[in-house]
């Protein structure tokens, strides 16, 4: 997903990483509720993944506007480009 000059391959494997972790903590916490677990603590998790996603989401925002704005040259593609940054921070937002 991200786009950096440098090593966009160890980008995509960062980010797929981090996302496996955040696939990891809510499979834990599925099995936290079939196990009954006291709700407080599956609260305490659910907590800690949805930071994890948002800092998945910022990363990605953040990679987005940095190497995918940056480059744009032509004024037709940087509006359309802005136009999608507004719409994707919007839903993110919500």
């Amino acid at each position: 997903m991200s786009h950096s000059p440098e090593d966009p391959d160890a980008d995509r494997r960062a980010l797929q990483v981090r996302l496996r972790k955040i696939t990891g903590q809510l499979s834990g916490v599925e099995k936290m509720i079939e196990g009954q677990y006291d709700c407080a603590e599956v609260l305490n998790q659910l907590v800690s993944a949805r930071r994890a996603l948002k800092s998945l989401a910022e990363k990605i925002i953040n990679d987005h506007l940095q190497h995918c704005l940056e480059g744009s040259v032509r004024e037709s593609d940087r509006r359309r480009q802005l136009t999608e940054v507004a719409t994707m921070l919007k839903r993110y937002v919500d």
